[in-house]
């Protein structure tokens, strides 16, 4: 199974992930944990990228690809992978296609975990108080600027991948039983 999860911060990617993952025994691929990967064994591209990340600039799309080709090279995912957090960009989901193409992969699906702004900021802010306080990236501020961006940017890959037939979407709102079950039947999966 092969897919990529799209939603936004606090709609619950990381908890249907780990499922998912257990279910399909493939991994998630999380382009920022990749990223601090190669930073930490440094490795030539983790060398190249931590200046840029040092200096708060974007990883060039190419090397991201690069990681991600590397990556789904490897044996665990034979099975499949989930993608986390990449395509971010109708740009990138183009050099994602490519990339598939040139490997003879197909993606399964894209799947969207739909969810209100509103009900997300409530839910994050009470998870950070739950949590002992809020940490800094948990304030409300910090947190719709963070779903703004997610919509700008996201909004034109729902209707890339949707175009493509591929956009499976699930209300992120209900519980996460539900969200599961819901997720499961758009893949036609048991």
């Amino acid at each position: 199974m092969r897919l990529i999860l799209l939603g936004p911060p606090g709609a619950g990617k990381g908890t249907q992930a780990q499922f998912l993952m257990e279910k399909f025994n493939i991994p998630q691929l999380s382009t920022g944990d990749m990223l601090r990967a190669a930073i930490a064994a440094e490795t030539e591209l983790g060398l190249k990228v931590k200046d840029m990340i040092a200096r708060g600039d974007l990883v060039p799309d190419e090397i991201v690809v690069g990681i991600i080709s590397d990556r789904i090279d490897e044996d665990d995912c034979a099975n499949g992978f989930i993608l986390d957090g990449f395509p971010r960009t109708t740009g990138q989901a183009e050099a994602l296609g490519e990339l598939l193409e040139e490997k003879g992969i197909a993606l399964d699906a894209v799947v969207e975990i739909r969810a209100d702004a509103d009900i997300l900021v409530g839910r994050i802010l009470k998870r950070a108080e739950e949590n002992g306080g809020a940490r800094a990236d948990d304030n409300e501020d910090v947190l719709r600027n963070r779903l703004e961006v997610y919509e700008e940017l996201t909004a034109p890959l729902v209707e890339y991948y949707s175009a493509k037939g591929m956009l499976k979407s699930v209300d992120g709102m209900a519980g996460i039983d539900e969200v599961t079950a819901s997720i499961m039947s758009a893949l036609n999966a048991d």
